[in-house]
């Protein structure tokens, strides 16, 4: 329900803010990657004049790259300290890469130019609650508001600084008489509840909480501080109810696995936050976490990097951070995030395992395969960890390392009667083993899969490819490519399998169709081209067949596919039909449909 409500005013969240971020997500310069040097230095600031830091700046800003931006704005303010364009720019940069320290003094600065500045409201009010300066608080904050997410966000911190100068009846009354969007009473009442349980008032406490869980049962955070609440007022079996009804909609989440044990374990939770500051936080990660899944990226940076300034060892607000940078593809700086989880927090496991998929994604995989085999030796049933490390695995070409690793997974969901067969390990596992030359043990796991899952479309054109490639039951295999397409027409790997399907078994008119059908489907795929070349040739088009070949060797095909290629541009395909062009290893990818 809270999402559903949340998402209504996505559309709207632009209109909503009362800034945009020019450059608003950090990321590494190409050029200076962080495991070599750290750019910019104090040397290269100081060689470079206004403009070409000021050049410099917007450059970072369009690669995304906020650190050095913010550098380099701050180092052309100093050479140029009455330009308020550069002032504000770099303001918003220092917020987006996280310096919330070197944005207060920047807020401070432009707020004596410009009073109304919402965003340095906001900012310097945050600064004012870390540092129990509730009334400055309050007066910065509630001139931070513009819209129905600003409004809302002000008017909670606003709460939670009247807490913290000891006046709970005016926290909750001003949050009370907020009005607006229909996704406000949940905010405000699990607000009010937890700010009413940590001034003491646990029965009001409870009737907020409720409410709110009311609202939407879903909403993790909601279902925690409900839960606590009732193991500390009202009884275990209460609070274990709220944690096992969460666990059936949406299993496995470390905290209610968490909540579970520690209810039956007979402890009385702890409440979800200890401190004005800690309050704060979680109204600014809630609501950044939201628009992260909203599409309102840029907002939601700098309400999670205020929490982080106000909490930073709130783990799922680090969690969101490094959510945030994975939607915009910037796994570097997720390293970072996952990388500050507290070691005691039951989300460790989980950043864990991010952190290894995105030390892959940044080609650092063997630390990637340490973490993993790390996490699965204290958990040896982590179908997850394990999931995990033989995709990493078989990304690498450790098809068998991963073929181990799959097994593993195997095992143990056969030895637990709550896990269902999963059609996924036996797929993955025979694409490692297929690349190893085990071919029947391959085509017995591709049989399991289509056994457990029979019209999965990846394994029906794994399969069936493999068999065409191979010359052996070609009807059965045609047929399975074909119901593989019907399924993804869109899905240039599954169309070239069938265009490559027609080309073994001799058809190379209907092969040339279907392979440009899958050409203006996947252009840039080498393979694709190759063996498009390959259909050109067979039906005469030798000067086609040619550039396809040459646009494939510029593709950059698999290392052992180069020299054949090469050939074929040289020398054209032998008048006998031999299985010349790519290999199913290319053609199946790795199994990257799966």
């Amino acid at each position: 329900m809270l999402s559903i409500r949340f998402n209504r005013l996505a559309i709207a969240i632009a209109a909503a803010t009362s800034f945009a971020l020019s450059g608003p997500l950090a990321a590494q310069t190409p050029e200076h990657p962080t495991d070599t040097t750290e750019f910019p230095s104090a040397r290269d600031l100081r060689t470079m004049t206004t403009a070409g830091s000021y050049l410099a700046a917007r450059h970072a800003s369009i690669e995304r790259d906020a650190k050095s931006a913010a550098a380099f704005y701050r180092s052309a303010l100093r050479t140029d300290p009455k330009n308020n364009e550069l002032l504000d720019r770099a303001f918003i940069s220092s917020l987006a890469e996280g310096d919330i320290a070197a944005a207060v003094k920047l807020a401070d600065r432009i707020l004596t130019i410009d009073k109304s500045n919402r965003v340095a409201r906001l900012v310097v009010g945050v600064h004012d609650l870390k540092l129990k300066k509730y009334a400055a608080a309050q007066k910065n904050i509630n001139q931070s508001v513009r819209g129905p997410i600003t409004d809302l966000v002000a008017t909670l911190l606003s709460g939670w600084a009247s807490y913290g100068a000891g006046d709970t009846k005016d926290a909750v009354a001003n949050i009370d008489k907020l009005t607006g969007p229909e996704w406000y009473p949940i905010f405000k009442d699990l607000h009010s509840g937890m700010l009413l349980d940590l001034a003491g008032k646990q029965k009001e406490a409870g009737v907020r909480l409720e409410r709110a869980y009311k609202l939407d049962e879903t909403a993790l955070r909601v279902a925690d501080a409900y839960a606590r609440w009732l193991s500390r007022n009202k009884d275990d079996a209460a609070a274990l109810a709220v944690y096992e009804a969460y666990d059936k909609k949406l299993a496995r989440h470390p905290l209610v696995q968490e909540g579970i044990k520690e209810t039956k374990a007979g402890k009385k939770l702890p409440q979800l936050v200890d401190s004005p500051q800690t309050g704060a936080a979680e109204a600014l990660y809630g609501i950044g976490a939201s628009l992260t899944r909203r599409g309102g990226e840029d907002l939601a940076l700098v309400y999670l990097q205020l929490a982080l300034y106000l909490a930073p060892n709130h783990p799922m607000a680090l969690l969101s951070l490094a959510d945030l940078y994975e939607s915009v593809k910037k796994p570097q700086m997720a390293i970072g995030v996952y990388e500050r989880v507290p070691a005691n927090s039951p989300l460790k496991r989980n950043s864990q395992i991010q952190l290894a998929t995105d030390l892959d994604a940044a080609d650092r995989s063997d630390e990637a395969i340490k973490i993993l085999k790390g996490v699965i030796e204290q958990d040896p049933k982590d179908l997850e960890a394990i999931m995990a490390l033989g995709n990493v695995e078989r990304g690498r070409k450790k098809f068998a390392d991963c073929a181990q690793t799959y097994t593993k997974g195997i095992d143990v969901i056969s030895a637990d009667t709550a896990d269902k067969p999963n059609w996924v390990y036996y797929y993955f596992r025979g694409i490692c083993e297929e690349r190893t030359k085990d071919w029947d043990k391959a085509q017995a796991d591709m049989k399991k899969a289509l056994e457990i899952q029979p019209e999965q479309p990846h394994v029906l054109n794994y399969l069936g490819y493999s068999w065409i490639d191979r010359g052996t039951n070609l009807d059965e295999a045609m047929t399975m490519i074909k119901r593989a397409v019907d399924q993804r027409p869109d899905d240039g790997y599954i169309v070239d399998s069938l265009g490559w399907a027609y080309y073994r078994i001799g058809n190379y008119d209907e092969a040339v169709k279907t392979l440009e059908r899958a050409i203006n489907l996947k252009p840039e795929d080498p393979t694709v081209n190759d063996h498009l070349g390959d259909a050109y040739w067979r039906v005469g088009r030798t000067l086609e067949a040619k550039f396809q070949w040459a646009h494939a060797r510029d593709l950059k095909p698999e290392p052992e596919e180069l020299p054949k290629i090469e050939a074929k541009i040289e020398n054209g395909l032998p008048a006998a039909d031999t299985p010349a062009a790519a290999s199913a290893d290319k053609k199946k990818e790795d199994g990257k449909g799966g």
